[in-house]
């Protein structure tokens, strides 16, 4: 039952590693995504070089991205400001409401959209509750709260678990 919620379509090892080709090899129109720990630290203000370029290389190809975080308004609107692209703070996940916001600002699909993120508990089950396809990959940089240690802690068994059901380990789907 719990998989249902929480067992991600792909598990990769970088946001980097969702580029256009796999894109258009799995049928993605547009990405929702989580930011702090998926695309940057909690320490960067700003998207990063890196993901700038990432995200440069995804708009060339017509894949239009959203944010959809826990974090606070200016947190959000801060990272989102540099790319113009359309983001949602203080969403609740696993809520869905923020993901039906995002897909309705990009005008996507469930069948097209997929969400990005770091965490089992909060980014791949609000995903699923919206019926859409969910991307995890690993933390850049786990904050050591004890909130924190103790959702990992719960994670940590699932994502071993899907680690080789989805094609024996780190997948590309």
């Amino acid at each position: 039952m719990l998989d249902r919620y929480l067992k991600p379509d792909f598990i990769l090892g970088t946001y980097s590693e969702v580029t256009p080709e796999f894109c258009r090899e799995h049928g993605i129109t547009a990405l929702i995504c989580d930011i702090d720990n998926t695309l940057v630290t909690y320490d960067d203000p700003v998207p990063t070089e890196p993901v700038l370029a990432w995200y440069r290389k995804l708009k060339a190809a017509g894949i239009p991205i959203s944010f959809v975080s826990n974090n606070e308004p200016e947190r959000v609107f801060t990272f989102a400001a540099p790319l113009g692209v359309p983001a949602f703070p203080k969403c609740g996940k696993p809520s869905r409401r923020g993901v039906r916001a995002a897909m309705e600002a990009m005008e996507s699909s469930p069948d097209g959209t997929v969400f990005l993120g770091d965490q089992l508990l909060t980014d791949v089950m609000s995903a699923k509750r919206s019926g859409i396809r969910a991307i995890v990959v690993p933390p850049i940089k786990d904050k050591k709260t004890l909130l924190f240690r103790a959702k990992r802690a719960i994670e940590r068994p699932f994502m071993k678990k899907y680690m080789t059901e989805v094609c024996g380990g780190v997948s590309r789907g």
